[in-house]
């Protein structure tokens, strides 16, 4: 299959690499601009665009996806299918192009958790199962007919980082399969309107810094499925004061559900010197791994050595 391919994260990576091994030939590599990242600005290439500029595959980086000048590179390329992981959403002049259509791998079981961030609202949610399915792309987001859908558990351990991870993998091989099909007329597109679980699916939007923000008045569990869901990141946080009564925003990457009862107001910080806890609205939550602003992510006992708790 000629395949122009559209991603930007290091999610989208894997399926690149392995669309490659399988024998299918890319003619186009497509991602975001570059753009300026952190305090210095510094310009920052997506990971796609670093692994295609290594593999030596042509790059188009257009800031609109309708502009002409675009929409005719693609046309020229003439290209059977257009394959999408983890990329914008495309206006239907783009879609619609290929012989094939356009097919996207989606990081969870749909019609469950359309949207951009799937896996996080996973975890966040303290879901036991999630999955990836390869879709063809319609006129709504994440609604298009499902071509392959598989599915892992999720354990108690994992958080957004190690399910992320899994899924890449998973995702890489459903994809080819996917596109194999495709290739030999063997695909057969299941609608998401008569699919199990319509009437309960759940949106999975963009996570911004407010709802990274943790409300310790819900139960210690719902807490600590956040900081799971949103470690490493974008990463959950909370506001802490120390002994002079500064307050120091403080990022939270991993806790441990305790069998302590608090009766303390939700927030309110506790420690044995070397262990730290927070109360949430029934019980007390271990706080084990935490980066305070300007500092490092660190365990908790190497922070308690340099903090002491305000009143």
């Amino acid at each position: 299959m000629r395949i122009v391919y559209m991603g930007t994260p290091e999610f989208a990576v894997a399926p690149l690499q392995s669309l490659m091994k399988a024998g299918h030939k890319i003619e186009a590599v497509v991602t975001m601009p570059d753009k300026p990242v952190g305090r210095g600005q510094v310009i920052s290439e997506s990971a796609v665009k670093k692994y295609a500029k290594e593999a030596g595959l042509p790059i188009l980086q257009p800031e609109k996806l309708k502009a002409e000048d675009f929409v005719d590179k693609l046309r020229d390329i003439n290209a059977d299918l257009f394959v999408v992981v983890a990329f914008r959403m495309l206006p239907e002049v783009v879609w619609n192009m290929p012989k094939y259509g356009t097919i996207n791998l989606h990081a969870s079981l749909l019609p469950d958790y359309r949207g951009a961030a799937p896996i996080n609202w996973a975890v966040m949610n303290g879901d036991k199962k999630t999955g990836v399915t390869t879709f063809r792309l319609s006129h709504e987001i994440d609604t298009g007919d499902v071509l392959m859908q598989e599915s892992i558990d999720i354990a108690d351990s994992d958080d957004a980082g190690t399910v992320h991870d899994r899924l890449m993998e998973l995702g890489s091989r459903v994809l080819v399969e996917t596109v194999d099909k495709i290739e030999k007329g063997e695909a057969k597109p299941i609608p998401q309107c008569g699919m199990q679980g319509i009437d309960t699916a759940r949106p999975a939007p963009k996570i911004f810094k407010n709802d990274m923000k943790i409300d310790w008045s819900m139960p210690a569990i719902s807490v600590h499925n956040k900081v799971r869901g949103l470690s490493p990141y974008p990463t959950a946080w909370t506001i802490i004061t120390d002994e002079k009564g500064a307050e120091i925003q403080t990022k939270i990457y991993r806790t441990a559900i305790t069998n302590m009862p608090s009766n303390a107001i939700p927030g309110t910080l506790s420690t044995d010197g070397k262990r730290l806890f927070i109360a949430a609205a029934d019980n007390l939550l271990e706080i084990c791994e935490l980066q305070a602003a300007g500092k490092k992510r660190m365990p908790t006992a190497d922070f308690l050595r340099g903090f002491r708790i305000g009143k």
